[in-house]
């Protein structure tokens, strides 16, 4: 019924930049928070930034600063515009979004399937 694909993952030296997208489709009425996590290996997964419908943006504090994250309603979008990256930026990033879905009468969690970005030189 939904689905999450992310894009925009890569190679990128250290100092570099990438912007991630995740785009939202299906039978969507509604999307309240977005998110991206990441998850590097041998390590949990964590909450990298998250924004609400209204434009509120939460950081984790190691990428205060370097990453931006925004969205665009009106295109069920996310994305994380990712500067001065460093190696242990490297993970697999991860799209989240609590959604309400057309017939099911309450939100919930989404994930898409993740894309990579190795930091390396």
């Amino acid at each position: 019924q939904v689905q999450l694909v992310e894009s925009g993952g890569g190679l990128v030296q250290p100092g570099g930049s990438l912007r991630l997208s995740c785009a939202a489709s299906g039978s969507i009425l509604n999307i309240n928070v977005m998110g991206w996590y990441r998850q590097a290996p041998g390590k949990e997964r964590e909450l990298v930034a998250s924004i609400r419908r209204s434009g509120s943006a939460n950081y984790v504090d190691s990428v205060k600063g370097r990453f931006t994250i925004s969205r665009d309603n009106a295109e069920n979008t996310v994305y994380l515009q990712m500067n001065s990256l460093k190696p242990e930026d490297t993970a697999v990033y991860f799209c989240n979004a609590d959604i309400f879905v057309i017939g099911l009468y309450s939100y919930r969690p989404y994930w898409g399937k993740g894309t990579l970005v190795t930091v390396s030189s």
